[in-house]
């Protein structure tokens, strides 16, 4: 394939994705953006129904969720899969402001979020 990384889906069934032709009209780049933005660990795909997917709840109205890549850096620098991180990121925690990770970052608590992936790798 092309060195795309792909978590398994490890997502609810009732979690959104969104495809990569809509993650690239969402984002406003092309589709070779949003794949060169896969490998370099910005965003995180599955594959779903045959096809390369992207969680929904990683974007916001005007973009990507702030502070998701900063918290898949320290994800992948402690050691965390894709899937992992995907597994993680969904998991609920009711000590999070906003009981997930992903929600949390989306309710602007990134700090939390970051401080705790960076707790996990010790």
């Amino acid at each position: 394939m092309s060195g795309i990384p792909v978590a398994d889906d490890v997502l609810d069934a009732a979690v959104a994705v969104k495809p990569l032709p809509e993650v690239a009209a969402a984002l406003g780049v092309s589709a070779n953006k949003v794949r060169q933005m896969l490998r370099d660990g910005e965003l995180i795909a599955v594959r779903r129904d045959g096809e390369l997917c992207v969680p929904g709840d990683f974007f916001v109205k005007d973009g990507i969720v702030k502070g998701l890549g900063g918290t898949i850096t320290v994800l992948a620098d402690s050691g965390f899969s894709r899937t992992e991180m995907l597994r993680w990121l969904f998991t609920a925690d009711d000590t999070l402001p906003g009981s997930t990770p992903i929600n949390a970052l989306r309710t602007s608590h990134g700090t939390e979020v970051k401080r705790r992936a960076q707790a996990m790798a010790f």
